[in-house]
């Protein structure tokens, strides 16, 4: 959402938690973490122009070992949507970001079992046209481990398999002069605990222990294509 839209929702979600009467429904409030720039591989700032549309990126945020998938999906995602949690809390995402409002991210770990990219395999992704199959639809999430599917431009919604919440998204600033992006928070169901009790071991070998999995991303986040940061890519 761009910064105006970010801070309205924030002291909306304020005002509930102190026990105001805010003039919007109940929705849950953010979850705000620390601000990262999004760079590239080199440490320079990623350039919202240079994303390229239906290819998947990825980065690690808020933590160092949660991965996510940054998007442009080509076309504007600008339908704000009323979303609810496997636990029933509603929350509303506000659509893209970008000048075209068609850059999106998500929580890259599969809201069922919780598979997730990691260097040697990925099991989720987002399929474009060339990547779809008769069973993964074209222009959605899908994940191969048992085949959860989600759309990207509705919020992370799920559309099928047996997942049962959409992705967590990462709140994302835009900023138009200098056509840059900043991850700020998540939205809807964060599932970060479940995920460093199921991958712990892994986890702490994959980043040299277990604190700095766990670690808080401070300052840059580098952004990846997919393609070059996993050997392999399932594509059911």
């Amino acid at each position: 959402m761009e910064r105006r839209e970010f801070m309205k929702a924030c002291a909306a979600g304020a005002a509930l938690a102190a026990g105001g009467h805010a003039a919007v429904p109940a929705y849950a409030a953010p979850r705000l973490y620390s601000r990262a720039l999004l760079v590239d591989e080199y440490g320079k700032p990623l350039r919202a122009a240079t994303l390229v549309a239906n290819r998947n990126y990825i980065f690690h945020y808020p933590y160092a070992s949660t991965p996510c998938f940054l998007l442009n999906l080509g076309r504007p995602a600008l339908q704000a949507m009323t979303l609810k949690t496997e636990g029933g809390v509603e929350y509303q995402w506000q659509g893209g970001v970008g000048t075209a409002r068609s850059v999106v991210a998500y929580s890259a770990i599969c809201a069922h079992r919780l598979a997730y990219p990691t260097r040697q395999i990925s099991f989720i992704s987002y399929r474009d046209g060339k990547t779809a199959s008769p069973t993964a639809r074209a222009h959605m999430i899908h994940c191969c481990a048992e085949h959860s599917e989600y759309d990207p431009a509705r919020g992370a919604t799920v559309v099928s398999g047996p997942a049962k919440q959409p992705l967590a998204a990462i709140l994302l600033e835009y900023d138009t002069g200098r056509d840059e992006i900043h991850a700020v928070g998540t939205l809807g169901g964060e599932l970060f605990n479940k995920f460093f009790e199921k991958y712990d071991f892994k986890l702490a070998l994959d980043h040299g222990s277990a604190a700095r999995a766990r670690g808080l991303v401070d300052g840059g986040a580098v952004v990846s294509e997919l393609s070059s940061f996993c050997r392999q890519q399932v594509t059911c």
